[in-house]
Formats: C-alpha cells, sequence, structure tokens
C-alpha cells in the first residue's frame, strides 16, 4: 500500500480491507454515531455495503454475524461486510460515558443505509451468530 510521505506526514494504518462488493452506482456516506452511557446500541442490521469505522471515544462490543463478540475501543478500528451479513450488537460497554465511532458506508443506491432485523429474522438468523452470543437456540 502506498503511504503519503513529507516532512509533516504521520501517517498510520489502522485498517487495510478489501470490500466483499461495491455496489453499482454507490454513494458514500461519513457520520458519527454516540452511543450513550451503558447503552446496548442500535438493534440487529444490515448495511446495502461495506462500512469502515473509528471509534473515538470509549468502547463498543461489537458482534458481526458468525463472529465471536470482542470490545473495540478508542483507537480501533473496525468494518463490516454489508450486504446480507448482519452486525448483531454496538453496545456501549461503559456505564459512565458515552463511545463515540466515525463511520464511512457503502450506500447501494435506492436501498436504505440501514435495514433493521424483525423479531422473526433474528429468530431465523440466531443460528448464524457465534455460539457465545445465541439469544434462540
Amino acid at each position: 500500500m502506498n503511504q503519503p510521505s513529507g516532512p509533516s506526514n504521520n501517517y498510520e494504518n489502522l485498517l487495510t480491507q478489501t470490500p466483499p462488493f461495491v455496489p453499482e452506482g454507490a454513494h458514500f456516506m461519513v457520520g458519527t454515531v454516540t452511543v450513550p452511557p451503558g447503552d446496548p446500541g442500535s438493534g440487529p442490521h444490515r448495511h446495502s455495503g461495506p462500512v469502515f469505522g473509528y471509534v473515538l471515544e470509549g468502547q463498543i462490543l461489537f458482534e458481526l454475524e458468525g463472529e465471536e463478540p470482542y470490545p473495540i475501543k478508542a483507537g480501533d478500528a473496525f468494518w463490516e461486510p454489508g450486504g446480507d451479513v448482519v452486525h448483531w450488537q454496538a453496545a456501549n460497554l461503559l456505564d459512565d460515558a458515552p463511545s463515540k465511532f466515525v463511520v464511512t458506508m457503502v450506500c447501494a443506491p435506492d436501498v436504505p443505509m440501514m435495514t433493521f432485523l424483525d423479531e422473526a429474522e433474528m429468530r431465523e438468523r440466531d443460528h448464524l451468530r457465534h455460539p457465545s452470543a445465541r439469544r434462540f437456540s
């Protein structure tokens, strides 16, 4: 990977990932998410394209479908492949402070950037979660 150089640059690579796909006609969105102290975060959802993020403050419990949940903290980068892969958790692990992260989302045209699972789909997909995180099986 090419890295910028020069006397004033101090580049540190946080994440290198080849996304599985970029939807044709995609657009990009960049935003911040603030999760209140002790909050479970947004419910299980999926994105129409890959998502790349960086934790600015706090500590988050991060769970993608098929992976064991793990903590990410300020200074950590993360990614989601998007498409049919469900992001199950982004809970704030801190009870006394908010956690905040910035995300860059690759969004397919005419598709919501985030789609939440209903109870029936959560039950149907529960077997795809890491065994330590399953709710229904």
